[in-house]
């Protein structure tokens, strides 16, 4: 299996043009304006998850009481938005192989657009199913959509910062919907939930428009043999001509491995055909290495529970002795500014760090703080007075527990599923991943309160500190670093040595005629 060991014995020739002096300085010293700018919009999209995870903590509180729905009902409606973001994530990939990657993101702004305002409008539960039904295919297309198009515009020494910034605008929305909670806690009932929901609106509208000032991804232009429309994009996103001319060298000698033939490269009618048989039917072994660590990534990602602790924050807190609701929301925010901040140096520091030292930090830590969440919760549950330690302990560690997920797993997932895969498979590929990602939270959004009522919320946040356990073991294992390795370059890390050997030999042998 793939380990860090390797990292350091590939040696293409696009690597020995980076050692001259002043190469570095021209690939990544300085950003790109451009490129930071179609990130952000890009990354915009991202914002309509977090929203919605954050609003709906505490929607679903008054939604419960001017609805009168069950804790069943309330479990369905929080899960069915992750469910069917798993249509949306598995659709993607096609769709974005298909149509572009920028009008995906125009698509996924629509959806989401459309379901919230049935949200906000939902005279009755029914009609608040259909609009989270519609929102969830909205966040799956999304989710894929941002990091795979910012990853193909990005160059690889500010890849990690820029393609990490979906995550920031995932834990930016979360505070925003948290905000929003505890702006509009007062109002009535009956108002207060779908104004919540409904504001959702907007976000949409602005990224959609936002995205006439994109340019389409390169990498897509050159698989439709659209080569010097890719080498304009290249010229806008690079600092300069030279970085432009061997960025489109690299693409479109992959271009050309990646069809398997020379004239391939220009044909113009490539559609993602054939994609999925080669990712499930016949992967080869690097094919399936990338495959175990992408899936891996995203399944424990989900597995964490993160969602499920922010979603339910409210119910925790309520249980452990905070009833009034401006204080629950008060503490929601508290966690929400915490986590932004831990995304944040996450995204500035990912491409000094690496990927691999701030995951492993990461998930460490949250195993460590869900492990203290669940001696609080444990204390709480067995004593008749709610202690004040064990209040605080419980909102320090759920506090830890949300930030070291913003510094490792929460960034690292999206830009490490958008960079591994191959450009011919990269779409589809990462689609699968994030679709396992969408129904594993699915899942435990959808379980959490069922099976906290059955082993206490302090056995829950034991369970999970062990998953995140497990789950370091399987980082330490499975994912190789991919700093400052061009797209291009990644596949190399997960061959086996011998090949790799050979596939360098040959590099260094094309240099030296």
């Amino acid at each position: 299996m793939a380990n860090t060991d390797e990292v350091t014995e590939v040696a293409s020739p696009e690597e020995h043009k980076r050692s001259k002096p002043g190469f570095g300085h021209v690939l990544g010293a300085r950003l790109n304006k451009f490129t930071l700018l179609c990130a952000l919009l890009a990354s915009t999209n991202s914002i309509l998850l977090g929203y919605d995870i954050g609003v709906m903590s505490g929607a679903v509180l008054f939604i419960k009481e001017n609805l009168k729905i069950t804790s069943v009902e309330e479990e369905i409606l929080v899960g069915t938005l992750n469910v069917f973001s798993l249509v949306g994530s598995l659709a993607s990939g096609k769709t974005s192989d298909y149509i572009g990657r920028r009008y995906t993101i125009v698509l996924a702004a629509s959806t989401f657009l459309i379901g919230a305002l049935l949200m906000g409008l939902a005279p009755s539960f029914a009609y608040l199913m259909a609009g989270r039904i519609i929102a969830g295919i909205g966040v799956g297309y999304s989710l894929m959509i941002s990091p795979v198009y910012t990853a193909e515009i990005s160059p690889a020494m500010s890849r990690g910062f820029l393609t990490s910034l979906p995550e920031f605008f995932i834990t930016f929305g979360i505070l925003l919907g948290y905000i929003v909670n505890y702006a509009l806690a007062s109002l009535p009932p009956h108002i207060n939930w779908r104004l919540m929901l409904g504001l959702a609106v907007i976000p949409s509208i602005i990224i959609a428009l936002g995205v006439i000032a994109m340019p389409e991804s390169p990498r897509w232009l050159v698989m439709q043999g659209l080569v010097d429309q890719a080498k304009e994009v290249l010229i806008k996103t690079s600092n300069t001509t030279e970085e432009a001319e061997l960025r489109l060298e690299e693409i479109t000698k992959a271009a050309l491995s990646n069809n398997g033939s020379p004239d391939s490269a220009q044909q113009s009618n490539w559609r993602g055909q054939g994609v999925w048989k080669e990712l499930l039917l016949r992967p080869s072994r690097p094919i399936k290495r990338m495959l175990i660590s992408s899936i891996g990534m995203n399944f424990f990602m989900q597995a964490s529970g993160n969602d499920a602790v922010i979603y339910y924050c409210p119910e925790v807190f309520k249980a452990a002795g905070i009833h009034n609701k401006k204080e629950l929301f008060g503490v929601n925010v508290i966690m929400g500014l915490a986590k932004t901040s831990f995304v944040l140096f996450s995204a500035l520091y990912l491409d000094r760090f690496g990927r691999r030292p701030l995951l492993l930090v990461g998930s460490a830590g949250m195993a460590i703080s869900l492990a203290g969440l669940g001696l609080g919760s444990k204390f709480l549950d067995h004593s008749d007075s709610k202690s004040s330690w064990a209040i605080v302990l419980s909102i320090v560690a759920v506090c830890a527990d949300v930030s070291f997920f913003s510094l490792g797993l929460g960034p690292i997932t999206w830009v490490y599923s958008s960079e591994i895969f191959p450009m011919r498979l990269r779409a589809q590929g990462t689609s699968l991943a994030i679709s396992v990602n969408r129904l594993v939270s699915g899942v435990v959004s959808m379980s959490f309160l069922s099976i906290s009522k059955k082993i206490t919320f302090g056995g829950m946040f034991f369970v999970l500190s062990g998953i995140m356990a497990v789950a370091t073991v399987f980082f330490y294992v499975f994912i190789p670093e991919t700093k400052g390795k061009t797209l291009e370059e990644i596949g190399a890390l997960f061959e086996d040595k011998d090949t790799k050997n050979d596939k360098e030999g040959r590099e260094m042998a094309v240099v030296f005629v």
